[in-house]
């Protein structure tokens, strides 16, 4: 049996539901929490001085580092 292996993601929430940051077409995991907070601040970092998307009715947020745990199915 393999071991999990843990990793780090980035997380939107949106009104409706929550999902797991891709980039073509494949998640983006990185080894460390600091690691995913620095690629989400440099993807999503611009929404923290939109108070456009900010507001009503988007609500957007900047993306939050999750744990991931990958297992063997």
């Amino acid at each position: 049996m393999r071991p999990k292996v843990v990793r780090w993601a980035g997380k939107w929430r949106d009104r409706e539901s929550e999902h797991i940051l891709f980039e073509n077409r494949l998640p983006m995991l990185f080894r460390t929490r600091a690691e995913a907070r620095v690629w989400i601040e440099q993807r999503y970092g611009y929404i923290r001085t939109r108070k456009d998307l900010r507001a009503a009715p988007h609500f957007w947020r900047i993306p939050t580092a999750i744990k991931v745990r990958i297992e063997e199915v």
